[in-house]
């Protein structure tokens, strides 16, 4: 995947952030990078910016308004916005930047301190002169890809927490006399988005027990449903409803159109404020919630500021300003055909793990494709909090991802009512490539063999099923494609002890498999004895400072090391062997807890010595390790993230 340029543009000017109107007059302060502050004009009357962003509304109080017209001012706006952006050098200079280094994405983060700036579509740029696509839309041109997003100014960062397992609140609401919103379309993009993550079921009502642990629909929402559903924390919520405008001290405001508690008919205007704190407050007794990472409100003018005379924004400043890192929503009238095209695209690639600010990009390119005759491309705004280690965190988020749906593709293989297993396998080495061969080139050897090793065990675990249906031919060929893997990521990180004690052990299933002699051991010893070795010792290193994880997986590495001691081991002593076996086993359930994942995990490779890499030489050793690690326990509590995602 390409990496992401991220460059900030702060507009600051004097005084509290409302109770100001624009004027060319003012004087704003631009900031980019390291480089000096620059001053710059915005050429805009508040009244005149007023009565322009009336024509994209499509409708006035006088009519709709003719596409010339509102085509012919959404031009006019992004060509004087390309100017006001082209008067500060250090943009032009970091964006080139950017494009010299590689980056694939330029992330433009607009900070805003004053309200009437908000009410500016800076997403309509026309890209100046200089620019990339020059006299294009800015954030539509393909030369140097480039997203913006808005984020509030605040003392300190926003804290986010992206790699969490996903659960979707999908709220939406239609009070009586209002059009009907498209809420089964919306359904329909969210289901197809979480099916990869959904496990099957050979009973439809079963898989439908499994998608509603994902997604949680709300109809005929009201607030008080909300804010009770959020009660059990979402990460992302999905909000479908229509948008109104309301006063508020003599201030016109817009809010979310919400049912009533009072009356299955009647209609709540609900502002940002009243929703923010439903989707944010603690839980019961007073305990705080996990609060969603990701809000989209596929809701009209969710992100149009209305007044700057009193404090306040739009639904989405005041949800990001609560504490919501993303918000994603429209400043402008949203048709129904675009929200659906917007939560399909936003959806099933934030799912997969796809970075949201590629995902923005995507969303607005879709947007001009697909629903043609409108702006809504450039009406969607988002709110985004980046703090320093975000690329980090969407890259743990995607591996989390990958490894979640290769556990259930291999679930779904395991189960003997599935037909479809050799489709399936190939679905998995393809996505297992690509998913190799999307790291960046800064990516870090560790990452390189985590994934390298990743492939392997998925390699083993489809020769293990080929071995258990006497497939012996195709069992070799995934089998051998394992031990490739292992070896490149081996070669990424030699230091990785999980990964040289699944290369050995696979290099001794293959021995095992074609008849072992004591020729062939012989030549095992000596070849990788020394490999042996050394896995045991960096293992025994981290499991003296490692954290509770990782010395569950290394007393796991160590246990399997010793059995294999009987192939790579000199002057192997197998009742030694056995006891130190037994209390590795016995420490690692005391370390993880018997029901825990590195337990089950490290149970069932141990069970595969016994069927189907039965060997008589290690057979006492493994079963001593099955009985030292407790009962048999099927895994319930969803993808662990250890060594290999898969495996242990």
């Amino acid at each position: 995947m390409s990496e992401i340029g991220n460059i900030k543009l702060e507009l600051l000017r004097p005084g509290p952030a409302h109770n100001q109107l624009l004027s060319p007059l003012t004087t704003y302060i631009a900031l980019v990078g390291n480089e000096g502050p620059v001053t710059v004009h915005f050429p805009f009357e508040h009244r005149q910016l007023l009565n322009r962003l009336e024509q994209m509304r499509y409708f006035t109080p006088s009519g709709p308004v003719p596409p010339s017209q509102r085509e012919s001012e959404v031009r006019n706006i992004g060509e004087l916005l390309g100017d006001v952006l082209g008067n500060v050098p250090a943009l032009l200079s970091e964006i080139g930047k950017a494009k010299a280094g590689g980056k694939g994405l330029v992330h433009l983060r607009l900070s805003l301190s004053a309200f009437e700036l908000a009410l500016v579509p800076f997403e309509f740029v026309i890209a100046p002169e200089g620019f990339p696509g020059s006299g294009s839309p800015l954030f539509l041109q393909s030369l140097t890809p480039i997203t913006l997003t808005r984020e509030v100014r605040r003392g300190r960062p926003l804290p986010v927490q992206w790699n969490r397992a996903p659960r979707i609140l999908f709220a939406f609401a239609c009070p009586q006399g209002l059009a009907p919103v498209p809420a089964q379309d919306h359904l329909n993009a969210l289901r197809r988005a979480v099916e990869p993550w959904v496990k099957w079921k050979a009973n439809p009502m079963d898989r439908l027990g499994e998608v509603k642990s994902l997604i949680t629909v709300l109809p005929n929402a009201t607030l008080e449903k909300i804010r009770e559903a959020c009660e059990g924390g979402f990460t992302h919520v999905h909000i479908l409803a229509h948008g109104a405008p309301f006063e508020i001290a003599g201030d016109r405001r817009y809010g979310v159109v919400l049912c009533s508690e009072n009356s299955t008919s009647g209609m709540d205007v609900v502002d940002g404020e009243r929703l923010a704190i439903a989707l944010t407050a603690k839980g019961p007794e007073g305990a705080p919630r996990n609060r969603p990472t990701f809000l989209s409100l596929a809701t009209c003018d969710a992100g149009n500021t209305g007044s700057v005379l009193t404090p306040g924004g739009s639904i989405a400043h005041e949800l990001h300003a609560a504490g919501i890192p993303w918000v994603i929503a429209s400043q402008f009238p949203l048709t129904m055909h675009a929200s659906s095209i917007a939560a399909e695209v936003l959806y099933s690639q934030l799912l997969r793990g796809d970075d949201p600010r590629s995902v923005l990009y995507e969303v607005r390119q879709r947007l001009r494709t697909g629903s043609a005759g409108t702006h809504d491309w450039a009406g969607i705004v988002a709110y985004a909090s980046v703090p320093w280690d975000f690329e980090r965190q969407v890259e743990a988020f995607r591996n989390r991802q990958r490894r979640t749906c290769l556990d259930l593709q291999f679930d779904k293989a395991e189960q003997e009512e599935f037909d479809g297993i050799e489709s399936l396998y190939q679905t998995i080495r393809r996505d297992l490539t690509a998913w190799v061969g999307s790291l960046p080139p800064s990516a870090s050897h560790k990452e390189l063999s985590e994934r390298l090793g990743m492939c392997g065990a998925s390699e083993k675990r489809m020769g293990i099923l080929f071995d258990r249906n006497n497939d012996i031919d195709r069992a070799r060929v995934a089998y051998t494609a394992a031990l490739e893997h292992y070896g490149k990521a081996l070669e990424a990180d030699p230091l990785n002890h999980w990964v040289t004690a699944q290369f050995l052990s696979i290099r001794a299933v293959l021995a095992v498999k074609e008849g072992v002699r004591q020729e062939v051991i012989d030549s095992l010893r000596l070849k990788y004895g020394d490999w042996w070795v050394a896995a045991r010792q960096i293992a025994r290193w981290q499991l003296r400072s490692a954290s509770k994880d990782e010395r569950a997986w290394a007393l796991g590495t160590l246990a399997e090391l010793e059995m294999l001691g009987v192939i790579y081991g000199t002057g192997f002593d197998k009742q030694k062997a056995m006891g130190q076996i037994e209390q590795y086993c016995t420490a690692l359930c005391e370390n993880a807890g018997n029901g825990s994942f590195p337990v089950f995990s490290t149970r069932r490779q141990f069970e595969r010595y016994l069927d189907p890499w039965n060997w008589g030489e290690w057979k006492d050793l493994a079963s001593a390790a099955v009985s030292a690690l407790g009962e048999a326990k099927c895994w319930t509590g969803g993808p662990y993230l250890g060594p290999g995602g898969t495996e242990a």
